[in-house]
């Protein structure tokens, strides 16, 4: 396979105004800035991070459109095309595709729980109905749904999957993916907490939302341990990350920490959208404290 897809990529959050309305000109600025400034290689609309679950078809669409549009082919976009059913997401798949997608970002659908089996078919009936690569999106503790090793080395002899965003948090998975899957299949780093580890390992990318409140740092790390080979300054960098991106993604709010991150690094992007509620105080104050040491010990380099 001739990679297309690697570095870092932004789970770009969906930007609100103060009554929930995603907030199209935020957009536009913020996802130019992660391109221009923050130097990403590549943005990811509606994942996780992106509340798509929280957002009607036409929002959906919209945001694709916007954030297509301010990449304007700097980078290449993967949208997120992810829901509970087949048919639904065979739509949300071509549509992306139709817009002019360069990828797609995909998990396993929610709440029914399908098997290894029924899974298989589903991403088949996915991976025919697109002529665009697939990023397969395990993350079992969102979907309910474990994609181990054998089922993704299944599902790489399909033509259009070709990457996988590990997202487990089992240190194990990208080097088992890769013994068992070789070049069919990349694989990205889902899990902030693993991400050194994972690009020794052999990850060729990391698509995360802390990448939307600290792009350059991140950029910087996948540089440093990936491009240059470089793991003593590559783990001085991690080392210095670790605390906020522990914080990040281990206190059950990712989303709404990240868009907390966001405002404190100078680029509000609004609330989330109900059911959440935007972080605490006293949970934005631990994280405004990590963010300012961590931007101290790495300007006293």
């Amino acid at each position: 396979m001739g990679l297309r897809f690697e570095g870092v990529y932004s789970a770009l959050v969906t930007p609100m105004t103060a009554e929930e309305e995603v907030d199209h000109e935020t957009l536009c600025d913020f996802a130019n800035f992660l391109v221009e400034e923050g130097g990403v290689q590549g943005l990811i609309p509606l994942g996780s991070t992106g509340e798509y679950y929280a957002l009607t078809d036409q929002e959906r669409e919209a945001v694709v459109k916007t954030t297509l549009e301010v990449a304007a082919g700097r980078v290449p976009v993967l949208v997120g095309t992810n829901d509970g059913g087949t048919r639904q997401i065979v739509a949300y798949c071509r549509q992306a595709e139709a817009l002019g997608a360069a990828g797609l970002l995909l998990a396993a659908p929610y709440y029914s729980l399908p098997t290894s089996d029924e899974l298989y078919r589903h991403f088949k009936v996915v991976n025919d109905a697109v002529g665009i690569p697939i990023m397969l999106y395990n993350y079992p503790g969102r979907t309910g749904v474990d994609m181990k090793p054998d089922l993704i080395e299944r599902l790489a002899e399909l033509k259009n999957i070709q990457y996988v965003k590990e997202s487990t948090g089992d240190a194990t998975r990208v080097s088992e993916i890769i013994r068992r899957c070789g070049e069919r299949i990349a694989v990205f780093c889902g899990c902030d907490t693993l991400a050194l580890e994972s690009f020794m390992m052999g990850a060729v990318g990391w698509v995360g939302g802390v990448v939307n409140a600290l792009p350059k740092a991140h950029v910087q790390l996948f540089e440093l341990a990936v491009g240059k080979k470089d793991i003593f300054a590559a783990r001085e960098l991690y080392y210095k990350m670790l605390p906020v991106l522990a914080l990040m993604e281990g206190a059950g709010q990712y989303t709404q920490f990240v868009k907390a991150a966001c405002a404190l690094s100078g680029h509000p992007v609004g609330p989330p959208r109900k059911p959440l509620w935007p972080a605490g105080e006293q949970d934005v104050n631990q994280l405004k404290e990590l963010l300012v040491s961590f931007e101290a010990t790495s300007s006293s380099r």
